[in-house]
């Protein structure tokens, strides 16, 4: 396999890394928050009882380790294609978000919001019609 394909290939890969792990990330680390409840900034009891609380918290840790591995594919990535095809197209955690949030949250997303994912979802589509690199490698 010639060198370009095998490195558009791994781009896909790890900008499909980026959505999923963004997006499961985000909705664990939302999980653990409601878990925890809101955290108080005052008395300095309660923003330490808080702290404490965030700190034990599986779930939240959980959303940090996959947010942490989201990032790492994400410097990843971008060192293989643009900045302007990597971050439009990682606006499918956009989508995916409040489909996670529904599922497993029993969040309710509006028409509204859903429109503006399916405009979401397109924009990605035209995006990915286009090379991932438009610029000669260091």
């Amino acid at each position: 396999m010639r060198p370009d394909k095998i490195l558009k290939r791994k781009t896909y890969v790890l900008l499909f890394l980026m959505v999923v792990l963004g997006s499961v990330g985000n909705t664990v680390l939302d999980k653990g928050m409601k878990d925890i409840g809101a955290v108080h900034l005052s008395p300095a009891a309660a923003l330490v009882s808080g702290f404490l609380h965030i700190v034990s918290s599986a779930a939240v840790w959980a959303g940090i380790g996959c947010m942490l591995a989201f990032f790492i594919c994400h410097m990843l990535v971008l060192s293989w294609a643009d900045y302007s095809f990597v971050m439009p197209f990682s606006a499918l955690t956009y989508a995916l978000v409040p489909l996670l949030a529904y599922l497993f949250l029993g969040e309710r997303a509006v028409a509204a919001r859903w429109l503006g994912i399916v405009l979401i979802f397109f924009g990605v589509i035209l995006i990915n019609r286009t090379p991932p690199r438009t610029t000669a490698p260091h």
